[in-house]
């Protein structure tokens, strides 16, 4: 099982860096990766996104206001370099909060987790009669 990836990020090199990230590990497929929420609507109403990578300031709108306007959303990571919305990210049950720069033994952690969660509803789901 592969998790499909979307990246909204609008700072060019933090993207760059975190579809490196995406491409080195092999259970994570890149989907998309945008700058802005606009275009992140476009890519999640087309295709099936298992796990959103999104940093919380972008143009126009606030990754935080942009999760909390997607009817039944994918799992989430906050990338950000603000700890501030921390608390409140999890109210929006995002599965983590990574704090720029990101280093790759926390990325990993993390998507790991969202890996996790998604095969045990997976097999939740398969189980039933």
């Amino acid at each position: 099982m592969k998790l499909k990836c979307l990246i909204v990020e609008d700072e060019p090199i933090a993207r760059k860096g975190i579809e490196e990230y995406v491409n080195d590990i092999p259970f994570l497929e890149l989907v998309g990766s945008c700058e802005s929420a606009l275009p992140a609507a476009t890519i999640l109403s087309e295709n099936k996104i298992d796990l959103m990578l999104l940093d919380i300031r972008l143009p126009r709108t606030s990754g935080i206001d942009f999760l909390k306007s997607i009817n039944n959303p994918p799992l989430v990571i906050f990338t950000t370099a603000y700890s501030e919305y921390a608390l409140e990210s999890y109210s929006l049950d995002v599965i983590d909060y990574l704090l720029k720069p990101i280093p790759f033994e926390r990325f990993l952690k993390a998507v790991q987790k969202a890996y996790d969660y998604q095969l045990l509803l997976h097999q939740a789901g398969s189980t039933e009669p």
